[in-house]
């Protein structure tokens, strides 16, 4: 038998690279037949060490011909699945891997098949599948569901996942789990390997990934540094709050790209990406056309030219969110600047990489603070990178909702057999405790909708044939499933478009429903960069034109607000430690001194020992400040639960104040905190039932259950061109939600949605190891006279809840002034 060539080592030697050694071992686990992970930073080769792998044990030479033809022999068959979590990063991924194919004239042909995949395109792969497929999880599951799903992929040999990291603590990296079982059930060889940069759990990522055992876990070493700096801002705000944008920090921002020749700066969310970069457009007016905004609102066409212009060194800078975090590689980008805190240190490592990516070049991120508070989160940044304490990731675990869709999709991809299909499903490791009685309900709810929904024909959407294989019976419904595929449930959203008679205007992306419907024709509003006035809205599509108002709204989009991840919670409460200790190492502790030190003349510093709390009467009444740093999810229930067990004492009504550092708890009537600040308060026994008693458990299950109805598909959100609105859609789920209730309180969704509410909105984990530590910790009472610089933020928290922007602004300057004259005094409290 003739030996395989080694293509890795002839490309790799034409280009007079020298491999790492982590490549070297995919390469070798892959001719072993073996499946893996491999975990290295970003811009360390990890995309061509799996790729040659594939190449190296499955690719052959182009056999040689005495006479040139007319036409290309056809590429060899189906044989990589390449998944990828972004459809921004599959056009990338597919230039980087045709590179070596080109070169050395492997018969291997490449393609893509996304949410942008053209129809012909489709029509095309439906006759005849690339070698290499670079698909998402919600693409790949419409290919499972095709009715010759098992003959078109019976060629596959091998799987990678890219940025593993990204789908294995979501239902999209569960909807993934599901297929990967199909397709090993077909292919019990089938080889699977995961890629990531930023994993703190990496045992955990490969069991989900392999859950058959047997993997081989490499660790990439590559000579990567990664740099972190802070820029100071030029003076230090005693009693800084939440909610800037960080525009005082403009000039030396605009000083930093200045010296730069491309750098990405980095919002949190999409209305401050919108903000900044108007305002680095007016500061620099001649960078017109050199610098670009990018976030997920935008068109793909948009996006796509700012990439690629990225890519081709033409742009100074470019404004962007999480649409920039992952692997796109973007060579000529010197430099990355993060505008406020990243809440996590994960996704300041993801984003730093951007820069510098490739092997052996610094990645470097500045960190840009919008208050003084963020300097401390900066610097503890920096400490949590430079010991590596990366954010652990957890795979959901048996989200009913996504099994249920999963039974469809297979019901179109040729049938299932129940028995035979639920060994399978256990395979996936999401799944591998689910019961017999777990699926007997999910089939019964796919046959005929439950115990409540029988009568209505659109919920029978599986039936078994004659044979007993279960099948979709019915076109419509058929049809219906397969554009409803996919976890993603996206905030209601309409698109903008540019007016022209006709209606066929430039499309410009999409705003939220919401934001859309508090404007009037004629309003302003600022989108990609521009200043845009609203013509008219009809059909679920906004009509702009080009605007000349001095002012103008931003859009608000949801989930802007990331909380402080438990990694960099505690390296801040590390550094309030030596802080407390007179340690001040560091230019941002330096800088910081100022508000620490007035911080512990008033009141103290929170510790790892201590849990600081202050006590304060105001006008306004009888507060409770707490300092637990567990993050804002954690403190929402944690304040609530507090609120409840101090009301079950003594009749009390309270206020309620989070941010990431802590929670206020505001009483009109007096409340003596010395007598209720005990071990019981914060006991960590009969936390649900206090947790579920303490909230409005219902309204927060029903916001989560309109996910599980869109995903299980009880809910349609309509046809191309024809969408239904966010009313309909949250009216047809809270339906639903009361007639389960109603009728079927068993409904294991239901359960679902009050199990995400523990889970995700309150982080319920979180919630019991933080009143496990608090109560290890020495419980640390000041009784203050006025806000302190940790507490004034909570106090500005509650305030705008009841407040314009306006009112505010100006109340909060006012405060502001008398708190930074009395510390000027030097009083002590």
């Amino acid at each position: 038998m003739a030996k395989s060539p080694d293509f890795a080592k002839t490309w790799f030697s034409a280009r007079d690279w020298k491999p790492f050694a982590f490549q070297k071992q995919v390469w070798a686990a892959v001719k072993n037949g073996e499946s893996g992970l491999l975990h290295a930073s970003t811009g360390a080769g990890k995309t061509y060490a799996v790729w040659f792998a594939a190449l190296n044990r499955f690719a052959r030479l182009q056999p040689p011909v005495a006479t040139p033809r007319k036409r290309k022999p056809p590429a060899e068959p189906l044989t990589v699945l390449w998944i990828t979590p972004m459809r921004a990063l599959a056009a990338d991924t597919a230039r980087a891997l045709q590179i070596p194919v080109d070169d050395l004239q492997i018969p291997w042909s490449i393609g893509l098949r996304t949410g942008d995949t053209s129809s012909s395109e489709r029509a095309r792969q439906g006759r005849r599948l690339p070698t290499t497929l670079i698909t998402t999880p919600e693409s790949l599951t419409l290919l499972l569901a095709r009715a010759d799903a098992r003959t078109a992929l019976s060629t596959l040999r091998m799987i990678v996942v890219d940025e593993w990291h990204e789908l294995l603590g979501n239902k999209r990296g569960v909807q993934l789990q599901l297929a990967l079982a199909r397709l090993r059930h077909w292919q019990p060889e089938l080889i699977v390997w995961g890629v990531s940069a930023t994993l703190g759990n990496q045992s955990h990522a490969e069991q989900v990934l392999i859950p058959q055992g047997g993997g081989v876990s490499v660790q990439g070493k590559s000579e990567k540094t990664l740099q972190v700096d802070t820029l100071l801002p030029p003076a230090i705000e005693r009693f800084p709050w939440a909610g800037h944008i960080g525009l005082k920090m403009l000039p030396q921002v605009v000083a930093e790209l200045d010296a730069c020749a491309s750098s990405l700066v980095f919002t949190n969310t999409r209305a401050q990406s919108e903000i900044w970069y108007q305002a680095l457009l007016e500061a620099r007016p001649d960078w017109a056309g050199l610098i670009a905004l990018h976030h997920s609102s935008l068109s793909r066409d948009t996006r796509d030219w700012v990439e690629q212009a990225l890519k081709n060194g033409q742009l100074k800078a470019v404004v962007c969110t999480s649409s920039l975090d992952l692997g796109v590689d973007f060579l000529p980008v010197e430099r990355v600047l993060q505008i406020g805190s990243a809440k996590g240190v994960a996704r300041l490592m993801q984003r730093a990489g951007r820069s510098g990516h490739a092997p052996g070049r610094t990645s470097r991120v500045t960190l840009v603070p919008t208050h003084s508070l963020e300097l401390i989160e900066a610097v503890a940044a920096r400490d949590a990178v430079e010991q590596r304490r990366i954010e652990p990731r957890l795979s959901p675990h048996k989200p009913l909702d996504v099994l249920v869709q999963h039974l469809v999709s297979m019901a179109l991809g040729g049938g299932f057999v129940p028995e035979e299909l639920y060994e399978e499903v256990r395979g996936a490791w999401a799944y591998r405790d689910l019961t017999a009685a777990d699926w007997a309900w999910a089939l019964v709810f796919v046959r005929h909708g439950g115990m409540s929904l029988t009568a209505y024909p659109d919920y029978r959407r599986v039936e078994p044939d004659e044979h007993g294989v279960w099948r979709v019976p019915d076109a419509r419904l058929a049809r219906r499933h397969r554009m409803s595929i996919g976890t993603i449930v996206s905030d209601a959203s309409i698109n903008l478009k540019f007016w022209s008679k006709g209606g066929g205007g430039k499309q410009l992306g999409s705003v939220e429903e919401g934001f859309i419907a508090r404007l009037k024709p004629g309003d302003g509003f600022l989108f990609a960069g521009r200043l845009l006035e609203l013509v008219r809205v009809e059909n679920m599509t906004a009509y702009v034109k080009r605007s000349t108002a001095k002012k103008a709204a931003v859009p608000r989009w949801n989930g802007g607000r990331m909380p402080l991840s438990n990694e960099l919670a505690e390296a801040v409460v590390t550094r309030f430690s030596a802080a407390a200790q007179g340690q001040f190492n560091g230019p941002e502790m330096h800088a910081l001194r100022p508000l620490l030190e007035t911080q512990i003349r008033w009141s103290g510093l929170p510790t790892t020992e201590n849990l600081l709390a202050e006590v304060l009467k105001s006008r306004e009444g009888w507060h409770l400040f707490l300092y637990p740093f567990a993050g804002r999810q954690v403190h929402l229930g944690l304040a609530s639960l507090l609120a409840w067990r101090v009301s079950q004492r003594q009749p009390v009504t309270f206020s309620i104040a989070v941010n990431d550092y802590g929670l206020e708890l505001l009483s009109a009537t007096p409340v003596d905190w010395a007598a209720h600040l005990d071990a019981s308060l914060f006991n960590a026994d009969d936390l649900l039932l206090d947790v579920l008693a303490s909230l409005n458990a219902g309204e927060l299950a029903l916001r989560r259950f309109r996910e599980i109805a869109r995903i299980a598909g009880l809910v349609f959100a309509g046809y191309p061109g024809a969408p239904k609105s966010t009313r309909q859609v949250q009216a047809s789920s809270g339906l639903f939600f009361q007639v389960f209730k109603q009728y079927d309180a068993d409904n294991l969704l239901l359960a679902q949605a009050g199990e995400e509410v523990l889970r995700e909105e309150l982080d319920i984990r979180r919630l019991e190891q933080t009143l496990e530590r608090i109560n290890q910790m020495k419980l640390d009472v000041h009784q203050v006279k006025r806000p302190t610089p940790l507490g004034f933020p909570l106090l500005v928290e509650r305030m705008r809840e009841s407040m314009s922007s306006e009112k505010l602004a100006d109340r909060i300057r006012r405060m502001v002034g008398d708190l930074e004259k009395t510390a000027d005094n030097g009083k002590s409290s």
